[in-house]
């Protein structure tokens, strides 16, 4: 990972990371164990998880990595895990609302249970981490949340409007709580992936004739890669950011 920007704020703070075991999720947890954060994250993938926290800690020599597997749609869950992480670590100075997913579906074959899954996973948990991780930064005097969104539903994608209907959601959530947030100094902002080549997306999604759509669409050429992503978030995390809340910062080399 080739980040060259280092940030004193976020040396021991506690960061918490949902569907931090692979894609951009894996690269931000990389980076934030980077930058001297003690890191955890959760997700449903669990022999990857674990074979990432013991990667990344091996490198770094230290315990920086912490994985807790769950499933994002038991909030109970989730809720229990960022209580525990409270006693363990501390309290959490920095939520990444990163988990979703994009499984493609035919508008016309979904089901209202369907349909309440893909609100579930893509929007539900973003609401309820930043619920249970608030008094943990009111604590601090002051904290970010980071929610992730998706370039997908700017640009009118189709295929999967469960997904997207989410994303949409997500500038709602993240306008709504940086105002309730705010008086206590803690930060919201939505970070809009573009279409960032992660192994998903390379092995399911795309192919000579989408790197054409692609290469036309950005401004800049060129692959969009997680580490991109990284930059922002490492950014929005630290206190260099201090005055920026309510945003919605998109990383897409140009497209929307």
């Amino acid at each position: 990972m080739n980040l060259s920007n280092t940030y004193p704020s976020l040396t021991g703070k506690v960061v918490f990371i949902t569907g931090g075991g692979s894609g951009i999720g894996a690269s931000l947890v990389e980076a934030f164990c980077h930058q001297e954060a003690t890191v955890v994250f959760v997700d449903i993938l669990e022999e990857e998880s674990r074979e990432l926290a013991d990667r990344v800690n091996g490198g770094l020599g230290r315990e920086s990595a912490h994985f807790y597997p769950c499933d994002l749609v038991d909030v109970e869950r989730l809720r229990a895990i960022i209580s525990e992480v409270r006693d363990r670590f501390g309290p959490i100075g920095v939520l990444v609302n990163n988990a979703a997913q994009d499984t493609r579906h035919d508008f016309r074959d979904v089901t209202p249970d369907y349909w309440n899954e893909r609100i579930n996973i893509n929007l539900r948990p973003q609401f309820f981490a930043a619920q249970a991780v608030y008094d943990h930064m009111k604590g601090l005097g002051g904290g970010s949340i980071i929610n992730f969104g998706s370039m997908s539903w700017h640009e009118c994608q189709g295929n999967m409007t469960g997904y997207t209907t989410s994303k949409a959601a997500v500038l709602g959530l993240t306008r709504g709580l940086a105002r309730d947030m705010g008086p206590d100094r803690i930060r919201v902002n939505t970070l809009t992936p573009g279409w960032v080549m992660t192994e998903r997306q390379l092995n399911n999604w795309v192919n000579d004739d989408t790197k054409k759509v692609i290469d036309q669409s950005q401004c800049i050429k060129g692959s969009l890669m997680p580490e991109h992503i990284c930059a922002m978030a490492l950014f929005l995390a630290s206190d260099d950011s201090y005055m920026c809340t309510a945003q919605d910062f998109i990383v897409d080399g140009g497209w929307i």
